[in-house]
């Protein structure tokens, strides 16, 4: 069993930046990538920014050059930067990854449980 809790959300003002990290523990032997994802109130999920474990990350065009996504692959933690906030980045962030618990296993994926980012005057 593979746990995700992620932490760093927030009440922010517009412009302003925060910073959310996930931690990954449990039955871990390697995780193929890790990302964020997050729901505005009445829409679907959405891909914000993924990271794979030799670095190339993708954005959702919306983000791109306002948040960086980061991973520290011993620690099997993910971060996610964000500046230049907007109110409607406004959404409950999940933190997302594919894990596996031995060589021989096939990678499964995981969800946090969100953390709610807030963008308003």
């Amino acid at each position: 069993q593979v746990q995700l809790v992620e932490s760093g959300g927030g009440l922010v003002q517009p412009g302003g930046s925060l910073r959310l990290s996930c931690a990954a523990s449990g039955s871990i032997f390697s995780i193929n990538d890790m990302g964020w994802y997050r729901q505005a109130p009445g829409k679907q999920r959405d891909l914000v920014a993924r990271i794979v474990s030799g670095g190339s990350t993708n954005y959702a065009d919306s983000v791109k050059g306002r948040f960086t996504i980061s991973r520290d692959i011993a620690k099997n933690t993910v971060s996610l930067q964000m500046n230049s906030l907007k109110p409607e980045d406004t959404a409950v962030y999940y933190c997302n990854a594919h894990s596996r618990a031995g060589p021989w296993s096939g990678y499964r994926e995981v969800w946090g449980q969100g953390t709610l980012v807030t963008v308003s005057s």
